[in-house]
């Protein structure tokens, strides 16, 4: 891991009640933090564009 993945950035997020309490919930099912799980999610979303612009590449 280079030093760019270890350094964090805060940044302000704003969540309706509802996703709010959803992402909560999955994140005590994964034994993850809420922040984590936000984190995570992300971090499997941009995982699956990339593997989908890889595909679309000629």
């Amino acid at each position: 891991m280079d030093a760019r993945e270890k350094e964090k950035k805060q940044i302000p997020l704003r969540l309706s009640a509802s996703l709010w309490a959803e992402i909560s919930r999955w994140a005590e099912d994964e034994f993850r933090s809420v922040n984590g799980q936000i984190e995570y999610i992300l971090n499997e979303a941009v995982k699956r564009r990339r593997r989908e612009g890889a595909e679309r590449e000629p």
